[in-house]
């Protein structure tokens, strides 16, 4: 049995959501950076309630007033393979899950290149 011809209107809704699909993603990609930063100044940066703000909703260790909406920043080195995924997470979490609370700190110029390289410095120490 054959099955009948796509529609027009069909093909075209599915090329217009494989072009969007690849616009989120290529909006979402981060920037060749070098990613050695420095750890205190990232852990100001991460506690700024102004800036950073990561205790809004994270659990740090020592810190205090965390919150719980996000999950515990600890043994990051095992939870990501590498310096540079926990960089994409930090860049843009809604690359991975659109859904997701954390804003695209780096997407969206929350910090600046020196202070996100900072905070993932100080997140991957954790």
């Amino acid at each position: 049995m054959q099955s009948a011809p796509m529609h027009r209107s069909s093909a075209l809704a599915l090329l217009i959501g494989l072009s969007a699909t690849t616009m989120v993603t290529t909006a979402a990609e981060m920037p060749a950076m070098d990613l050695n930063g420095d750890a205190a100044a990232g852990k100001v940066i991460a506690s700024d309630r102004a800036k950073g703000n990561c205790l809004a909703c994270h659990m740090i260790i020592g810190a205090e007033s965390p919150g719980a909406i996000g999950p515990a920043l600890i043994a990051m080195q095992t939870r990501y393979p590498s310096k540079d995924e926990l960089a994409r997470q930090i860049w843009d979490a809604t690359a991975k899950n659109p859904e997701v609370a954390m804003p695209p700190f780096g997407r969206h110029e929350i910090l600046t290149e020196k202070e996100f390289v900072d905070v993932v410095e100080y997140i991957w120490s954790l």
